[in-house]
């Protein structure tokens, strides 16, 4: 089918989308009731408390998901990758919402209107299926993640951070520089430590060879050590 901008073609047709075995009929009843919606790097998609207006696809671009704690510190719950979704959980509760998500790039997304995508979902078994599975995967990462941000000691938080960075966005052509670029409190958010403490680590692992930084670019140079103090927390 023809579509009327790249961005929808990519949600769902791109390679990691659950749309891609829809019939033609509903992936048309997709297109006719979706909202395009461009932000430029720093830009708020929502902020918590607002209203959803239904399922989030992000089309292209990055976007980090957090929640702010106690004296405005940020917590960063989420990285999303390309054709990954956001809004599924006030989505299907109607509440509104928890968390918000800044573009830390520039990007794009597509919003699927509510009941369409319901109505879409309710007779496509093998659509339900797959929407399922995307629920439970983040359930168990959020799950492991929760433990992890508790119980690993600052060294283990970071090495963990950093893997969570490369599995999401995966390398450069050089296979070892990490596909984003993010500040140090990014990753003291996305680690559940102060700034200071972010810093320290990343020098530290840059030190023992472990790891390479230039600029707000990460390079992963020792695979197996860096996955084994993740492991070892």
């Amino acid at each position: 089918m023809q579509y009327i901008n790249p961005y929808i073609e990519l949600c769902l047709e791109g390679s990691s989308s659950i749309f891609k075995g829809l019939n033609q009929k509903d992936k048309e009843t997709l297109v006719h009731h979706h909202t395009l919606t461009v932000f430029k790097k720093g830009q708020f998609l929502f902020k918590e408390g607002d209203k959803t207006h239904g399922l989030i696809c992000l089309a292209s671009g990055k976007v980090k998901v957090f929640k702010d704690g106690v004296g405005g510190r940020g917590q960063i719950l989420k990285m999303v990758r390309h054709q990954g979704f956001i809004g599924y959980k006030t989505l299907f509760s109607d509440n509104l919402w928890s968390v918000s998500a800044i573009a830390i790039e520039d990007s794009a997304i597509c919003i699927f209107e509510k009941s369409s995508f319901i109505r879409i979902l309710k007779k496509n078994p093998d659509l339900s299926m797959k929407f399922i599975k995307v629920i439970a995967d983040e359930l168990w990462f959020s799950n492991n993640r929760t433990v992890s941000l508790t119980q690993k000691h600052v060294r283990g938080r970071l090495a963990e951070s950093i893997l969570i960075l490369r599995d999401t966005y995966g390398f450069e052509a050089d296979g070892k520089t990490i596909r984003i670029s993010l500040s140090r409190e990014d990753i003291a958010n996305l680690s559940n430590m102060t700034t200071s403490n972010a810093i320290r680590t990343l020098s530290n692992l840059a030190s023992e060879g472990i790891i390479e930084i230039t600029g707000r670019r990460i390079s992963i140079i020792d695979s197996n050590q860096i996955e084994l103090i993740s492991e070892l927390g």
